[in-house]
């Protein structure tokens, strides 16, 4: 089905009309069986039209959001991973790292916890091993 803006010559009023196919139209148009329903002439043209455009956006959108969730997900799982097998320093990260790598304290298990993106970079300089990851706290509203 296609609908096209029409206009009659005769009388300037402009309709809507549907039809099977484009193809349909010009064979309508052809045998003048179309007419104006106001004054019946039979001086019926297509118009400008704008085209329907189909807005792909919301299903983008669904599909980013179905991306999004997932990595969420992805995050989730490794954070609860992260809490049962390591310890939480909190805004110790650093010094315990360095206690830890330098021999001061036993390893009983790997730790994690806060640190500046400059304090992960001087680790790292030193040869310690720290990388920084998503943290996603568990918003349900």
């Amino acid at each position: 089905m296609i609908k096209y803006k029409l206009i009659c010559k005769d009388c300037n009023v402009l309709f809507d009309s549907w039809f099977a196919s484009s193809k349909e139209y010009e064979k309508l148009k052809k045998k003048n069986f179309l007419s104006c329903h106001i004054c019946n002439s039979s001086k019926v043209e297509k118009t400008l039209m704008a085209p329907k455009v189909i807005n792909n956006s919301k299903k983008n959108m669904d599909r980013n959001e179905i991306k999004f969730k997932d990595i969420n997900k992805k995050i989730k799982e490794y954070q609860k991973f992260i809490e049962k097998n390591f310890k939480y320093v909190g805004e110790n990260f650093a010094y315990e790292a360095r206690s830890i790598h330098y021999g001061k304290k036993i390893k009983n298990k790997g730790i994690f916890g806060t640190a500046s993106k400059n304090e992960i970079a001087e680790l790292k300089e030193e040869g310690i091993n720290a990388e920084i990851i998503p943290w996603v706290e568990d918003k349900k509203n």
